[in-house]
C-alpha cells in the first residue's frame, strides 16, 4: 500500500476505481476489558453501485443484539465520511491521524432476540443507539504487505454508549482499520480476527478459508511494541453452529497458540445487486492463550452461498 505519510492522505477518502465492486470501507471494533460488552460500525461506499453500506451494532453476555443496517445510504459529497440518512447521523473525524480517531452515532436501531434474524425479514424493536467514542492508536498502524490497500490499527477506546434508556461509560481495547479496492463479498470465503490479551499484547489475522486459496496475513505486536508481521502467518480451525456461527475456535500465530470461545453475534446478509447471496457473521469473542493470557477481540467470516436461481 502506499506509505503511512504524516497527513491524512490515507485516512480520508481516495479517487474510486472503476471497478463494479471498487469499495472504500472504515470499520471501528471495539470490546470491553472483560469482553461483556462490545460493537461496531462501519461505513462502506461502493461508488460504482451510487450507493453506501451502514453498519452498527452493540452486543453484550445475556444481551440481545441491537444493529442498524442500511445498504441504501447516499454516500457523502466531497471528502466527508459522516452521514445523514432518515434516522441515521454519523461523524467520523481524524482527530489526529493515526493517532486517534471519534465517532459519534445517533440511530434508530432493531433489537433482536436471535442474532440470525438478519439474515431473513430482520424485524425488531425499535431502539434508539447512540456512540460518542475515541480510538487512540496503542502501538503503530499496520500496512498490509503485497501492495494491498489497506491497514489496520490496535486502539484503546473510551467513550459512551446510549442504548435505549442507558448509559454505559465505555473503556475498552478494540481495531480500527480502512481499506479502500474491490471488494466483492461474493466470491471467496474469509476469516478475520483482531485481539487484545490482558499483558497488552495486540495481534491480526486474516486468510482464506479451506477452498479460496492459500494466504494468510497478520500481526503480532509485543506490549509495548510495534507490529511485527508479514504473509502466511495465521491459521485456524472454527467450529460452527448449524447457522454458521462460530462457536469455538483454535488459532495459532508465531509465539501465540489461541483458543476461541463465541460471546455475542452481530452477523449481516450481504446480498449482490445480481441476487448473490453472502452471509457475514462477526462475533465478539473472549480469547485464551496456552500459557493462561486472557484476551478479548472480534472475529468475522466470510460465507459466500450457492447464487440464486
Amino acid at each position: 500500500m502506499a506509505e503511512l505519510t504524516d497527513n491524512d492522505a490515507n485516512e480520508g477518502r481516495h479517487e474510486p476505481g472503476a471497478e463494479r465492486y471498487w469499495n472504500e470501507s472504515w470499520y471501528l471494533d471495539f470490546v470491553s476489558d472483560d469482553g461483556s460488552l462490545g460493537g461496531y460500525a462501519r461505513t462502506g461506499f461502493y461508488p460504482n453501485l451510487d450507493t453506501c453500506w451502514y453498519w452498527a451494532c452493540l452486543v453484550g453476555e445475556g444481551r440481545p443484539l441491537v444493529t442498524v443496517i442500511d445498504h441504501e445510504v447516499p454516500i457523502p459529497t466531497g471528502r466527508s465520511i459522516g452521514l445523514r440518512h432518515g434516522g441515521l447521523w454519523t461523524d467520523y473525524t481524524v482527530e489526529q491521524p493515526w493517532e486517534r480517531v471519534s465517532l459519534g452515532l445517533e440511530a434508530m436501531a432493531l433489537t433482536v432476540d436471535d442474532p440470525t434474524e438478519t439474515y431473513g425479514d430482520l424485524r425488531g424493536d425499535p431502539t434508539p443507539l447512540g456512540f460518542e467514542l475515541e480510538w487512540d492508536t496503542q502501538g503503530a498502524p499496520y500496512p498490509f504487505p503485497l501492495d494491498i490497500t489497506r491497514y489496520e490499527v490496535p486502539c484503546r477506546v473510551e467513550g459512551e454508549i446510549l442504548v435505549g434508556d442507558e448509559r454505559i461509560d465505555f473503556r475498552g481495547s478494540g481495531q480500527r482499520d480502512h481499506s479502500w479496492g474491490v471488494r466483492d463479498w461474493w466470491v471467496m470465503s474469509h476469516h478475520w480476527c483482531e485481539g487484545a490479551l490482558e499483558d497488552g499484547t495486540r495481534f491480526h489475522g486474516t486468510h482464506a478459508m479451506p477452498g479460496w486459496g492459500d494466504w494468510s496475513i497478520g500481526y503480532v505486536q509485543p506490549p509495548g511494541g510495534s507490529p511485527e508481521g508479514g504473509y502466511g502467518i495465521v491459521s485456524s480451525e472454527t467450529a460452527f453452529d448449524d447457522d454458521g456461527l462460530p462457536v469455538t475456535a483454535q488459532m495459532s500465530f508465531p509465539g501465540l497458540e489461541l483458543s476461541v470461545e463465541a460471546v455475542a453475534h452481530s452477523p449481516v446478509l450481504l446480498t449482490s445487486p445480481d441476487g448473490d447471496l453472502s452471509r457475514f457473521p462477526r462475533s465478539m469473542v473472549r480469547y485464551r492463550e496456552a500459557d493462561g493470557r486472557a484476551g478479548v477481540g472480534w472475529v468475522e467470516y466470510g460465507q459466500p452461498q450457492t447464487p440464486s436461481p
